[in-house]
């Protein structure tokens, strides 16, 4: 389970918007990446695609259980995801959609309003588009 502690929000919320390196939601503004997650929101170290790792995902796969989808967003560009991740999630039946973070964050807000069990591990960037 992910520890309550700095960059911590108590329940999973849309994002508003993104960019200049954060996001926004809930009325607050939050900068460096983030992880939407079912028992909330979280500050998330990773900066970059090559810091999307099992180590730095084990908050999602401590909830894999709660989710049918994980969005992650990596960076401005696609870019490509360790296929030990996607093995680890199909494992947990845990479907994993990987692209940029401008289409992570509007597919996460789409399918929270459809009340589907969704995370989102996104990486913060400088220019929306």
């Amino acid at each position: 389970m992910v520890e309550r502690g700095e960059g911590f929000y108590p329940r999973q919320v849309p994002i508003d918007a993104y960019g200049n390196g954060g996001f926004r939601f809930a009325g607050l503004s939050h900068r460096g990446s983030l992880l939407c997650l079912p028992g909330g929101m979280f500050a998330w170290e990773a900066t970059l695609p090559g810091e999307v790792t099992l180590d730095s995902l084990k908050p999602v796969f401590a909830v894999a259980d709660q989710l049918d989808v994980l969005l992650i967003g990596l960076g401005g560009d696609i870019a490509g995801l360790d296929p030990a991740i996607r093995a680890a999630l199909k494992e947990r039946r845990v479907i994993v959609e990987a692209i940029a973070t401008g289409g992570a964050v509007r597919t996460y807000n789409v399918l929270l309003a459809e009340d589907r069990a969704v995370g989102a591990a996104l990486l913060a960037v400088e220019n929306a588009r």
